[in-house]
């Protein structure tokens, strides 16, 4: 640790005087009076380096393809373990539902079934399927997930993980 002290003059202006009705002053003086100062800065050379937040890089792949027979993808990312996959979509302006989702959606409350996704790389960054996932998703691959009920990351991974939007329209 180390200390620094520091001794140096404060300048002080006298107060100004005036005549009459005179606005502008008369005489103005200013002198210098010594006031010690101290100031501290300590530093410790034990510090550890900063480190960075752990982010998941996410691939939103279109639901179907474009005039050139290529799948549409966006890209996004976020700090991990801290967002659901609905809040980033959203947040991305993304679409998330199909036509019927999109009149008779709950709004992240895990009780429509209608914010399906399906997860084709990076399963292992996102949290384990809920009992919300496992009643309305009982007869679709384990790779649907809802993302009003997938976290992205764990607040220690990294990495990317990529989603299918809207598989249930997916043109083979």
């Amino acid at each position: 640790m180390s200390f620094a002290v520091n001794f140096s003059p404060l300048p002080l202006r006298s107060p100004e005087t005036t005549t009459g009705g005179n606005k502008f002053p008369k005489s103005t003086s200013s002198f210098t009076r010594n006031r010690p100062m101290l100031s501290f800065a300590a530093t410790n050379s034990t510090e550890e380096p900063q480190t960075t937040t752990p982010e998941i890089e996410l691939e939103f792949i279109g639901p179907k393809a474009g005039g050139d027979g290529k799948y549409p993808v966006d890209r996004a990312s976020a700090v991990s373990g801290e967002k659901l996959l609905r809040t980033i979509m959203a947040d991305n302006k993304l679409e998330l539902y199909g036509t019927y989702g999109k009149l008779m959606n709950c709004g992240g409350g895990g009780s429509c079934g209608t914010c399906i996704v399906e997860v084709v790389e990076g399963k292992e960054l996102l949290n384990e399927r809920t009992n919300t996932e496992l009643k309305y998703l009982k007869k679709k691959p384990e790779s649907w997930r809802l993302a009003c009920q997938t976290i992205v990351g764990n607040k220690e991974n990294s990495g990317k993980v990529v989603i299918q939007r809207l598989p249930q329209q997916k043109k083979k």
